[in-house]
């Protein structure tokens, strides 16, 4: 069984570069406190890794 984890948006956007703000969305995140559960992979491990002050990580089963 795959394993996932859950990223949780907690800061806004608003001073973000260009590249962050890509990260994020490819993400699915759009608003602050919105979660997506993706599948834990090292890409996207590396885009939570990337934007890691703006979101919460959690590994979920």
């Amino acid at each position: 069984m795959a394993k996932h984890i859950k990223v949780t948006l907690i800061h806004g956007l608003v001073t973000e570069n260009k590249r962050q703000k890509a990260s994020v969305h490819s993400m699915g995140l759009h608003r602050i406190g919105q979660s997506v559960v993706l599948e834990d992979v090292p890409s996207n491990r590396g885009q939570a890794n990337a934007v890691r002050h703006l979101v919460r990580v959690e590994e979920v089963d």
